[in-house]
């Protein structure tokens, strides 16, 4: 009986510590950098340098692969996603327009196809 409890918790837990990455990734890569740049033309970029997404990535590659080769395959797809949506939510829902969800949603559309297609890329590899 005891055993049929924690089969739910067993898969819940690698998609939580998969989305609780990504969270601190988010934050360690672009929760720091609030401010626009300007240029001498008056154009704005930003706040995120292209430096910064890159390594954004770069540091949740390796957490999907080793999931993704571990056959955790729903942590793989799903805790990176929830976790970079929130973080996107939390970090551009301060927008008085309004039009953040739409940044939010290409942020979760994105990461959900990103991860889908590497976890099918390490899944076919190994």
């Amino acid at each position: 009986m005891r055993e049929g409890l924690m089969r739910p918790v067993a898969h819940l837990l690698p998609i939580l510590v998969l989305a609780g990455l990504s969270l601190a990734a988010w934050a360690a890569w672009l929760g720091w950098d609030q401010h626009r740049d300007v240029h001498p033309d008056g154009s704005t970029t930003g706040p995120y340098e292209a430096w910064q997404v890159i390594g954004l990535v770069l540091t949740l590659l390796v957490p999907v692969c080793w999931a993704a080769s571990r056959r955790h395959l729903a942590a793989a797809v799903l805790g990176p996603t929830v976790g970079l949506t929130l973080a996107a939510y939390y970090d551009w829902s301060d927008d008085s327009s309004g039009l953040f969800v739409i940044g939010v949603g290409l942020v979760m559309i994105g990461s959900l196809v990103t991860t889908v297609i590497v976890s099918a890329v390490v899944t076919s590899v190994r």
